[in-house]
């Protein structure tokens, strides 16, 4: 079995998403757009700030030994 064999299953890496055009786009669409990216940066700090107290969870757990 060649070692490119074993990958072949695997998913190939997403593409980053292509910025949005902000040309075509009115005043309160593009605030609209800003306020989406604000909510979804607000998920991605409480999804970061849940994993580090999982993590130091983990951590106080197994230095208790």
């Amino acid at each position: 079995m060649a070692i490119d064999d074993r990958f072949e299953d695997l998913e190939p890496r997403k593409a980053k998403p292509a910025p949005k055009d902000l040309t075509v786009m009115g005043v309160a669409e593009i605030e609209a757009y800003i306020a989406t990216l604000e909510a979804e940066i607000d998920r991605a700090r409480a999804a970061i700030a849940a994993k580090q107290a999982q993590k130091s969870a983990a951590e106080a757990f197994f230095r208790k030994g």
